[in-house]
């Protein structure tokens, strides 16, 4: 059974969080992507849950939870404060991270930041940051992949989702990576319903607006940035990938090198199956996560 409710944040937000799962079970932490909420991890419940304590959080600006407005808002550093929040609003000294889409690009940075808090962090469909940075500039694949994220960045975007309504957004959001036929009527109204409280679309895209992930356009030339050159930590915990090989926003690229990120890094690569990888291949996500969650 999953229950909700609100939990204030000492970053000032309110922030709407799903559990399931005994109370004194490993705790991990679930952050959900773009445009979804904490129904992203709805097929993992039943397979994990009866070990497992389920924290999934709607991310700020996402589903029921607060919409500042400002890009600032939504830095990275603001972003992974919330989630170092959430686990002490809810007393979890230790916790596992599971990220997927831009849930996974908070976890990676949480984990980078080198918590000991964090006992092992989990990965579905979401790039390493060095990694995706570098593909960005020098792969045209995943350069030309990623063009949506500079459209997001427009500030006209907003405008331009009103134009077109919410139900052709949904089915220009989610076509490329799912059968759309196995998204119920109930659930696809839920989407829509998020989306359209007022200000919802203008926070979401404002995680893109406020990343430091540079998107050239397919042309243009574009030299590495310093952060790049610098390097980031390497991680000293346990690291799980789970990948959606058939991610058409995200190549198989992101896993050249993914094994040197870390000293304990596995990878579980899942074939025909795409982005939305919880969605599509609960059973399979769940079976890369299980043993893993619960320390076996």
């Amino acid at each position: 059974m999953i229950e909700q409710r609100k939990v204030a944040l000492s970053t000032g937000i309110a922030m709407n969080v799903a559990t399931a799962g005994p109370a004194d079970g490993p705790p991990a932490i679930f952050v959900h992507g773009f445009p979804e909420s904490h129904r992203t991890w709805r097929g993992l419940v039943p397979l994990l849950s009866d070990k497992v304590r389920m924290i999934m959080p709607d991310l700020r600006g996402f589903g029921a939870t607060d919409k500042p407005h400002d890009v600032a808002d939504y830095a990275t550093d603001t972003l992974v404060a919330d989630l170092f929040a959430l686990a002490d609003a809810i007393r979890a000294e230790r916790f596992a991270l599971v990220g997927h889409d831009w849930g996974g690009a908070i976890a990676w940075a949480s984990a980078l930041r080198g918590s000991p808090r964090i006992e092992r962090l989990a990965i579905v469909n979401s790039p390493h940051p060095l990694i995706f940075q570098k593909s960005l500039i020098e792969d045209p694949a995943q350069r030309a992949a990623s063009q949506y994220m500079n459209a997001f960045r427009n500030p006209a975007m907003e405008a331009g989702i009103a134009r077109m309504g919410m139900e052709a957004f949904f089915d220009k959001s989610f076509t490329p990576h799912v059968d759309l036929a196995s998204i119920s009527a109930e659930e696809r109204q839920g989407y829509i319903d998020d989306w359209s409280q007022p200000g919802a679309m203008t926070a979401m895209l404002n995680w893109y607006r406020a990343s430091r992930i540079v998107v050239p356009g397919p042309d243009e030339a574009a030299s590495m940035p310093d952060w790049v050159t610098n390097g980031v930590p390497k991680l000293n915990i346990p690291v799980r990938i789970v990948w959606g090989l058939d991610d058409k926003a995200l190549l198989p690229i992101q896993l050249e090198g993914i094994g040197e990120v870390g000293d304990d890094v596995e990878v579980f690569p899942l074939p025909d199956v795409g982005h939305f990888a919880p969605w599509q291949a609960p059973d399979q996500v769940a079976a890369a996560l299980r043993p893993f969650l619960i320390g076996q």
